[in-house]
């Protein structure tokens, strides 16, 4: 029995949280909003992120980020990409040079365009013992006991190893990788290419286009990893194609269902504040365009999303942009 700190009580962290219990970890859930915290602990429930999930009662509860660090040897960060470099320095200080850090959040850190990890190491240059998690993961069905798959990936093929067999349940199986920055880049620009997909779907474009885009998407993602110092065949695993493909087609994709509604029609700014759950998509649309910028990739579906989302261009201004682009060798 190990004990575990997870921080952050959105759907996924409240999901790896509740295995971890479930496996006979001795696990603190932080939670940020104080009186979702107070009817978790009281219901065993979280209504807000996880509705019908019943929550071991061993399972405990806290607001304090000092409490759900307190005598953990491993922590996994499962919080929005724009608050993790806040979150974690003042996390921080209650931790351990020996604490294992998982970052199971999938998204790049709107202004300075770094990964997940890389934000942790400028925030702590010293940390050694850190994995990233990622993979075709919807919350809600792993939650259930749902068959799913994911991989872990380190620099450290033993920390790989650790993150693996702590994490693998009977219905979730965890494969170790060796290249956590193809990982976390396919986790974070696979919902860039998610909410065009999803405006495929909402503009009624068919099956086709859906395809060719899902298609073209994982050849964008894979030319920024590669030149950006990842594996090219990390992109056609599990947090590359694997979750590029459920993210765009299954209906429990928060970012699909961001991008349908805006093929259909809405406005950014309502569905946004409709929601309170987070679209790591509309961020890393930004961080996208500006990493194929500065390594010189071209990628035209994430530009064409970003314009949808941030210059006031129509999702049919943007298909017929893409469609009438210089015609080239499939492998330019």
């Amino acid at each position: 029995m190990k004990r575990i700190g997870v921080v952050g009580a959105g759907a996924w962290g409240t999901t790896l949280a509740k295995l971890l219990a479930e496996q006979g970890h001795a696990v603190t859930l932080w939670v940020w909003e104080r009186e979702l915290a107070f009817t978790m602990a009281k219901e065993r429930e979280n209504s807000l992120f996880l509705p019908g999930v019943e929550l071991p009662e061993a399972l405990e509860i806290t607001t304090s980020l000092a409490e759900v660090a307190r005598g953990c040897s491993t922590l996994l960060l499962v919080i929005p990409s724009h608050v993790l470099r806040s979150v974690c320095t003042e996390l921080l200080p209650f931790t351990q040079e020996s604490t294992l850090f998982i970052i199971a959040t999938k998204g790049i850190e709107p202004d300075s365009c770094m990964t997940m990890s890389q934000v942790l190491h400028e925030v702590t240059p010293s940390r050694r013992m850190l994995a990233v998690l990622s993979g075709p993961t919807f919350a809600k069905e792993v939650s259930r006991g749902l068959p799913a798959a994911a991989v872990a990936a380190s620099t450290s093929a033993d920390v790989a190893i650790q993150v693996q067999n702590l994490l693998s349940t009977p219905t979730f199986r965890v494969y170790a990788g060796s290249d956590p920055l193809g990982v976390e880049l396919g986790g974070a620009i696979k919902n860039v290419i998610a909410i065009a997909a999803g405006i495929v779907d909402g503009l009624g474009l068919g099956h086709n286009a859906l395809v060719a885009l899902i298609t073209r998407g994982l050849h964008e993602m894979t030319r920024l990893g590669v030149a950006m110092g990842a594996r090219a065949e990390t992109f056609a695993g599990l947090a590359g194609l694997g979750d590029l493909v459920l993210t765009c087609t299954g209906d429990l994709s928060r970012n699909r269902q961001l991008g349908l509604a805006l093929g259909r029609g809405a406005a950014l700014s309502e569905l946004l504040q409709r929601s309170p759950t987070v679209k790591e998509g509309v961020n890393a649309s930004k961080g996208a365009v500006d990493l194929a910028r500065r390594f010189s990739v071209d990628m035209p579906i994430c530009r064409e999303t970003y314009a949808v989302l941030f210059e006031h261009r129509s999702p049919q201004e943007a298909v017929a942009s893409l469609l009438s682009r210089t015609l080239k060798a499939e492998e330019a």
